[in-house]
């Protein structure tokens, strides 16, 4: 695998009488093709590796309103072995990474996630699982939270809101009790005291999502209180402008409404601590991208790379590739994969 085999977008025929229609990707990245981040945050460049955040593909169990992956149960993407084994080279050549991230999809669905979290515990390396609670309880994974607990596993479980209705609206009918029925058999495991258990939020709306104590101690006491449950804590998160959510924006007129939101809110202070700039992402066929968004924009680095050939002192001075869906990183709080920026 050679950093010279990353997939490009074709260009398009000026000569031809009839123009290639863009593919949907290269519609995205027109849309989001614009300087107002840049114009505020400058230049941004690598700085240190601290998490290998890794997609072992696009399989999923549930297909949600707001999917920047956009994963359902019909895709079919999904990590080999060889590349699968190529990720732990990577760890062993790189002692900085001391996290592995596993994310989907449903990462706990593909065939090679045991395989990695079984190689990074070997490695003494700490492992997350981006779980979006409903796999614990689907046919043939019933064993899957014992697994978890068994190997220290910390859970990163999403959970869009502590109100049945709101996480049906954005996950689907019936995913907030199934959710609610995985909670509490992380629990009986230790999760949540022993073992850790965060939870993610992000808003239902064309809104930020609200400061992240507070809606910790909100979520803690309505889920302590009506259904038993104890979590270590809560990563608020906003909802970036890719994918579903993108398109959905386009759809009914409001994209210039909610980049304004986002202008309006930019936080200088985020910056420093952009996940981009400690995090590298790992695509399910082994490319590396500045993160999980441009992964699935197919916004390609500035200097193309795999996992087998991964240079990282390049890496940690590269430019990094932005464009006007980063302003969600940067409204607010901050937002990334460990929640709150400030």
């Amino acid at each position: 695998m050679s950093a010279a085999t990353l997939d490009r977008p074709p260009s398009p025929n000026a000569d031809s009488l009839h123009p290639r229609k863009p593919s949907r990707l290269e519609e995205h990245r027109r849309i989001l093709s614009r300087p107002e981040f840049d114009r505020l945050a400058g230049p941004v460049r690598g700085s240190t590796l601290s998490v290998l955040q890794v997609n072992v593909g696009k399989w999923c169990n549930q297909t949600c309103r707001h999917c920047h992956v956009d994963a359902s149960p019909a895709r079919t993407e999904a990590m080999s072995h060889e590349t699968a084994h190529a990720v732990l080279d990577l760890l062993d050549r790189v002692p900085e990474f001391v996290t592995l991230d596993l994310t989907g999809g449903a990462p706990e669905g593909h065939e090679v996630f045991r395989f990695l979290v079984d190689g990074a515990k070997k490695r003494n390396r700490a492992v997350i699982d981006r779980c979006n609670l409903t796999i614990l309880s689907e046919p043939g994974h019933e064993d899957l939270a014992e697994y978890l607990a068994s190997r220290e596993v910390q859970v990163v479980a999403s959970l869009p809101h502590f109100a049945a209705s709101r996480t049906d609206a954005q996950r689907g009918n019936g995913v907030f009790d199934r959710s609610i029925a995985g909670l509490r058999r992380l629990n009986e495991l230790g999760y949540g005291t022993r073992l850790p258990l965060h939870l993610v939020y992000n808003p239902s709306g064309l809104f930020l999502a609200s400061p992240q104590a507070e809606l910790e101690r909100e979520y803690r006491q309505v889920l302590r209180t009506r259904h038993g449950i104890e979590f270590t804590g809560l990563y608020a998160l906003n909802n970036l402008p890719v994918s579903r959510f993108l398109e959905n924006l386009v759809r009914t007129n409001r994209l210039e409404d909610y980049l304004a939101t986002l202008l309006d809110a930019f936080n200088p202070a985020t910056l420093d601590g952009l996940m981009c700039r400690h995090m590298v992402s790992v695509g399910w066929d082994g490319h590396v991208w500045d993160c999980d968004f441009h992964q699935m924009l197919e916004l390609a680095p500035s200097v193309p790379m795999t996992v087998s050939d991964f240079n990282p002192d390049l890496w940690r001075t590269r430019a990094i590739a932005t464009a006007a869906h980063c302003l969600g990183c940067t409204a607010g709080a901050g937002s990334s994969c460990g929640g709150s920026l400030s």
